[in-house]
């Protein structure tokens, strides 16, 4: 029964986009590889990566002049990296980082089939690229967990100890917790967060919407309570699953973030800043606006998330139910 459970699960948990959003081209001048949509770029490789699960995952590098941090951004459902491109060349830019993104398993051109175990998989493939293929060090990544992606960012968080900080965005305290209010931890559950959060010793930043009907802001809340070293979240008020981007807050708020973890420990702190600082932290106008519409593409295509999930729920609830008290049972017969 915990295999079918598991099963099931995982399907609520993965909706890669069908068909994906981009082909993979090579550049006939360079022979690079080249996302199908999207022109070469100087700051900007793309790679495939083989994981230990025997897949390939299709990486994309942007790489920054002024860069102290690389961020590795594991991003939510129904997006791909075709997707994705523009709001990660924007973030790139206007927080001045280089950034790590990539395709889960069965996600854009990544080979394989998505589920738990190979995502770890995928986010250690990418990290590994990062230390030997550009030289990156624990100590200068940043790694930024997106809703579903907030499972592998914790899962490899909570194993390397001197990470520079980590962001949750939107994140799951579990897959089964997003469907049930439940009060512990099943094996047979995916994505442990909950449990995987109180390992990591880097400064952790949480976001949410408080108005998220896919995945509850008090997920985000108890995840930011039960983190050792917590910086100021950032409660969206008003916002939902898929469009924290387009709030200005976010832009700044996690622009503070980054200036602040790159300072050395000493001089770090998670306070309110005066209002003066705050606008000098602030982007101009019209850049924000650009990281906006690229969000807007990202939204889109994430849309539909809702109601798949919504449909998922509902055609599993009496099998999970069955599943949850035959487990009940056992334990406590």
């Amino acid at each position: 029964m915990g295999g079918v459970t598991s099963s099931m699960a995982a399907k609520l948990a993965f909706f890669p986009p069908n068909p994906p959003s981009y082909k993979l081209v090579a550049d006939e001048m360079t022979g690079l590889l080249l996302l199908s949509t999207f022109p070469h770029r100087e700051n900007v490789e793309i790679l495939k990566l083989p994981t230990r699960k025997g897949t390939e995952v299709v990486g994309m590098y942007i790489r920054h002049p002024m860069a102290t941090s690389t961020l590795l951004y594991s991003h939510g459902n129904a997006a791909d990296l075709g997707q994705m491109y523009e709001l990660f060349v924007e973030l790139s830019i206007h927080l001045r980082v280089n950034l790590m993104g990539y395709d889960y398993s069965g996600y854009g051109q990544s080979s394989g089939k998505p589920s738990e175990q190979h995502t770890y998989a995928d986010i250690e493939a990418v990290y590994k690229c990062l230390e030997e293929g550009y030289g990156a060090k624990q100590e200068d990544i940043i790694l930024y967990g997106q809703s579903v992606g907030s499972g592998p960012t914790l899962d490899l968080a909570a194993r390397l100890p001197h990470l520079r900080a980590v962001v949750l965005h939107s994140p799951i305290l579990s897959g089964l917790r997003v469907m049930y209010p439940v009060k512990k931890s099943y094996w047979f559950d995916i994505y442990k967060n909950i449990d995987k959060i109180q390992l990591v010793d880097c400064p952790v930043l949480v976001i949410h919407g408080t108005a998220d009907e896919v995945v509850d802001c008090s997920h985000g809340k108890q995840l930011w309570e039960l983190s050792k070293e917590k910086y100021e979240p950032l409660w969206l008020k008003g916002g939902n699953h898929c469009d924290l981007e387009h709030h200005p807050e976010y832009i700044r708020h996690l622009k503070k973030f980054v200036l602040t973890v790159e300072k050395p420990p000493s001089q770090r702190y998670t306070g309110s800043r005066r209002r003066s600082t705050d606008q000098q932290l602030l982007p101009p106008r019209k850049s924000t606006d650009i990281v906006f519409e690229a969000s807007r593409k990202v939204e889109r295509s994430r849309r539909s998330v809702d109601c798949c999930l919504e449909k998922s729920r509902k055609s599993v609830d009496h099998q999970l139910e069955r599943g949850r008290k035959s487990v009940d049972r056992i334990r406590t017969g």
